[in-house]
């Protein structure tokens, strides 16, 4: 169990040292960018966009930005990583490692939750001056945050495992992750959309992650935060639950 742990220890270090030394681009890059979406979008809707009864656009649209940057920037950390170690051959140097597959998941979904929460707290940081929003329920903050970060961690694990180069990730970040984060109610309550859409918002587990942090700032929301929880709870679950069953049996990566 002492080495396992120890391993997984040193993997994590390697992880966030990975990150680390390229912070520009993993942290900084993030971080402007939702600062933009702030800018342009609180502009130009602030005062014509109606969401929690007295709650300002722009104060809306704070944890917005910082869950999307969370979510998104977890899941860039294990997939990247894992396909970079994939295509320039140093894989190898842990598959002879006598690693189990817990401390292979340990490492690179807590060094995902720690770059999320890293760039979510630097665009907090930042557009907090904006329009500062309450705090309400600070536990339901870190229970979405850290569950968000750890779901997506996995995730990126997954993308990682089956891609085999980079375009394979850049898809499935294109064409699942970004549209479902964007269209999870980061810009809008979704109470302001057609009846259909609000059901096709109900079925995306990305909302529930943004709506129940959200919950934390303002105390409101577009659903119960219990509701919330339970959802993100078992989809976190599933993910993780496939995450573990692939490194395992070591798809891909082991012939």
């Amino acid at each position: 169990m002492n080495i396992v742990l120890a391993g997984a220890r040193t993997l994590l270090y390697k992880e966030m040292l990975r990150f680390y030394k390229v912070s520009f681009q993993t942290v900084a890059a993030p971080v402007l960018t939702a600062v933009l979406y702030l800018l342009i979008f609180g502009h130009v809707l602030e005062g014509r966009v109606q969401v929690f009864g007295e709650v300002g656009y722009t104060s809306f649209l704070i944890p917005g930005l910082v869950m999307m940057s969370v979510l998104q920037n977890a899941f860039a950390n294990s997939s990247s990583s894992l396909i970079q170690s994939k295509i320039t051959g140093n894989l190898v140097f842990l598959l002879v490692t006598p690693l189990s597959h817990w401390a292979w998941f340990v490492a690179y979904v807590g060094a995902s939750i720690i770059r999320g929460v890293v760039v979510g707290l630097g665009v907090l940081l930042v557009t907090v001056w904006f329009a500062p929003p309450p705090i309400a329920n600070p536990l339901w903050i870190v229970v979405f945050t850290l569950c968000g970060a750890a779901m997506m961690g996995a995730l990126g694990l997954v993308a990682g495992l089956w891609a085999e180069k980079f375009d394979q990730i850049a898809a499935f970040q294109n064409f699942i992750v970004m549209p479902m984060t964007m269209l999870s109610g980061v810009f809008y309550s979704i109470k302001s959309l057609p009846a259909f859409w609000q059901g096709v918002s109900h079925l995306n587990p990305f909302f529930y992650m943004v709506d129940g942090f959200r919950h934390g700032f303002f105390g409101t929301s577009d659903v119960s935060p219990w509701m919330s929880f339970g959802i993100v709870g078992v989809t976190l679950g599933v993910v993780c639950a496939l995450c573990l069953h692939l490194l395992r049996i070591g798809y891909k990566i082991r012939s």
